[in-house]
């Protein structure tokens, strides 16, 4: 009852008009060619429309598999760019340990005694007893101070004849 109530009047006549058609098929058949021209109409048009949807969920699949495709390159270079970004870094923290380590080097050295008694003698002038200070100049008042030594001349000595020349002539 609930199915007939809810059946409208169009759908009641298509289902009556089949059941008749059905029914009566033997003894009409020019209405029944044009049934199954119909049919076959009905037919094309579907297998052209399932046609197109294989070309179009073809084209869809290809889409995405471009997509996808060129997602994952880009992912691939970002992850390359982090990966150099932090080998760089690793270098930077492996010079900053080498450094530190100098450093250390460093500090070790001018704690020690020797750093400390060569700091005081150099710049405080101190000595120990029995000790005596010698203080220099500047580098630029001994080159003054210090005699001139001439410096070698590129030419040939004079040849003998020239030597005798000298030696004659006034």
């Amino acid at each position: 009852m609930i199915l007939r109530d809810s059946m409208n009047f169009g759908s009641r006549f298509l289902i009556g008009s089949c059941v008749i058609l059905l029914t009566l098929g033997t003894y009409y058949t020019p209405f029944f060619g044009v049934v199954n021209v119909l049919q076959d109409v009905m037919k094309n048009a579907i297998e052209k429309v399932k046609s197109r949807a294989k070309k179009l969920f073809g084209l869809t699949i290809w889409i995405l598999v471009i997509l996808l495709l060129v997602s994952t390159i880009k992912n691939l270079r970002k992850v390359s760019d982090i990966n150099s970004a932090v080998q760089r870094e690793k270098d930077k923290v492996e010079k900053m340990k080498q450094e530190n380590a100098g450093l250390e080097a460093q500090i070790a050295q001018t704690q020690g005694d020797a750093y400390i008694e060569k700091q005081i003698r150099d710049k405080l002038g101190l000595v120990k007893p029995g000790e005596a200070i010698v203080v220099l100049p500047d580098p630029e008042i001994l080159r003054k101070l210090a005699p001139q030594i001439p410096e070698d001349q590129d030419a040939l000595p004079d040849p003998n004849w020239k030597k005798w020349i000298k030696l004659f002539t006034p």
